[in-house]
């Protein structure tokens, strides 16, 4: 599978790259990145085909968006798919501060806003910062954290958006696919056209098949899944890496051990594994992965064209790291 492939997101009529480039990193997630390295990053995923990008106002209280902004400008018109979320404002003194984000903007911080007037507000704060007059996705953030208000009052908004033609896909971005499950079934008619999927569907964590990715399958709804490291642990799990975990549960250590013993047995190197996995499933249209350097970038769409043998995905099965039923990507 290449970086550059192309194919249909879901029934929006937006085409979007098999691998995409997550932004977080590039706000500064973990560890400060400079305008510099943020612009090269930029430049390298396109150079290697990437035309899909995923910001959001939170990551690094604005700074990502502006970078992101900055980094696709000039770039042709209609050849990339740029999402961006809502759910909350940066603002002067906002206090629902996160406390991954290095060395972020001064005097601001992010306010959870999710109704109609703030996701409006959202909206036209976004595109001064991108520098765009269109935004081509755009995904309620986190919408567990304001429930009710996500699913009427920001979603009546961003389909009002849809139907101008002012976005050109709605979308939720989550972290649990219960909430995004619930939301499919309870939001007005004709609802999200796609769900971003973090941490829920990998190699360590197939959560996202038990209820979500069927439902979007039966719905035509397209699903990009994130965070196919699991935080970095398919990667590199050494203590001390960036990878979120204070302290790896023991369960989850031995998993993470069996899939680096099994990708050794059989020379497949983890991150290709992994970021080709969730393309088994008919649903997932992208993979975004996150990258701070252009060597991290280039190393991804390397990885995703890795061969992974079907020998492999058998032994999985056989060594019950992958149940029956989960699906395997072709060879």
């Amino acid at each position: 599978m290449r970086a550059d492939e192309a194919v249909p997101l879901g029934r929006t009529g937006l085409r979007v790259t098999r691998l995409g480039l997550g932004l977080a990193s590039l706000g500064g997630l973990f560890a400060p990145v400079s305008d510099r390295d943020a612009a090269l990053t930029v430049d390298r995923a396109w150079d290697v085909g990437v035309r899909l990008f995923d910001t959001a106002p939170v990551y690094g209280y604005g700074r990502s968006e502006r970078r992101a902004g900055a980094a696709l400008a000039g770039r042709p018109a209609g050849q990339y798919t740029l999402c961006t979320k809502v759910g909350r404002l940066i603002v002067p003194g906002g206090t629902d501060t996160q406390p991954f984000w290095a060395d972020p903007p001064p005097g601001v911080g992010p306010r959870r806003d999710y109704s109609y007037a703030g996701v409006m507000r959202s909206v036209e704060d976004s595109l001064e910062r991108l520098g765009l007059d269109r935004i081509d996705v755009l995904h309620v953030h986190d919408p567990d954290e304001d429930f009710p208000a996500a699913v009427s009052d920001a979603y009546r908004a961003l389909a009002e958006l849809r139907a101008r033609r002012a976005v050109g896909a709605v979308s939720i971005g989550v972290n649990h696919a219960p909430v995004a499950a619930r939301y499919l079934r309870e939001v007005a008619a004709p609802g999200p056209d796609c769900v971003m999927l973090a941490g829920r569907y990998n190699l360590l964590d197939r959560s996202g098949l038990d209820e979500l990715l069927p439902l979007c399958a039966a719905r035509g709804v397209a699903v990009m899944v994130a965070g196919v490291y699991q935080s970095g642990l398919l990667a590199d799990p050494r203590p001390g890496m960036p990878h979120g975990y204070s302290t790896v549960p023991e369960a989850l250590a031995g998993r993470v051990a069996a899939w680096h013993a099994l990708c050794r047995d059989h020379g497949v190197p983890p991150t290709a594994a992994a970021v080709q996995f969730p393309f088994g499933h008919a649903a997932v249209t992208s993979v975004v992965v996150g990258a701070r350097t252009p060597d991290e970038v280039e190393d991804t769409a390397r990885m995703l064209a890795h061969p992974v043998p079907p020998a492999f995905w058998a032994a999985a099965r056989a060594a019950g790291l992958l149940p029956p039923g989960v699906p395997v990507p072709a060879s």
